[in-house]
């Protein structure tokens, strides 16, 4: 579960570059993705993680939730045992089935990737980009920018996004590593307006009797 977690902070990612190489119509289509997410207070999403091996075989699938508000986020997955807490000055990590708690510093330097960086920043320096066209989705048009790393040595070697042409949001992130597993990431519902207290990204060890707390600060 711990590894998931890592997943969607280091994997889903719309964290992307601008080079000269990289596509300047993917740039404009990212910049508003950019701007509209910028307008939002405070963001619930719901989203969908699913894990392909090289063949095509779904080997699993989780729902999840996001919450983000700042520098402020929390990271849930409905049946799971895992969640984190950040609220812009300390991370906590809870492990349900040991109730256990992990407290930690965020990393604020240039490579960290947090969940705002899942909607909002596209401005690194790792990847290629370029937008490969229209597609439909159901009924819901599409916008596909292909994405490659420029460190050869990530772990990855593509990365899919592709963006709702009509709100301006991410639709969803899809990653190919170089064992040939494929993870998708599908945003289902996102509230630009939602009513999130700051005592949300908050643990409160109160409400885990028992829990032992591991401070890593």
């Amino acid at each position: 579960m711990k590894s998931l977690i890592v997943l969607i902070s280091t994997y889903f990612i719309a964290t992307l570059s601008f080079a000269q190489q990289s596509d300047p119509a993917a740039k404009k289509v990212l910049d508003a993705v950019s701007a509209k997410f910028k307008t939002f207070k405070a963001v619930q999403a719901t989203f969908t993680f699913q894990n392909e091996d090289n063949k095509g075989n779904v080997l699993g699938t989780k729902k999840g939730t996001a919450s983000l508000k700042g520098p402020r986020y929390r990271v849930s997955f409905s049946g799971a045992s895992q969640e984190v807490f950040c609220d812009g000055t300390n991370i906590w990590t809870y492990d349900k089935s040991a109730n256990e708690v992990t407290i930690t510093k965020p990393d604020n330097s240039a490579n960290t990737i947090t969940p705002q960086k899942i909607f909002s920043n596209f401005y690194d320096k790792d990847f290629l980009y370029k937008l490969n066209g229209d597609k439909m989705v159901g009924r819901k048009r599409v916008q596909e920018i292909e994405m490659t790393p420029v460190d050869k040595t990530k772990p990855f070697h593509k990365v899919y996004l592709l963006i709702d042409k009509q709100n301006k949001t991410l639709y969803s992130t899809r990653v190919l590593d170089k064992a040939g597993n494929v993870m998708v990431y599908t945003i289902n519902t996102m509230n630009g307006s939602a009513n999130l207290p700051d005592n949300l990204f908050v643990f409160d060890k109160n409400k885990y009797p028992g829990v032992e707390v591991i401070d890593l600060r």
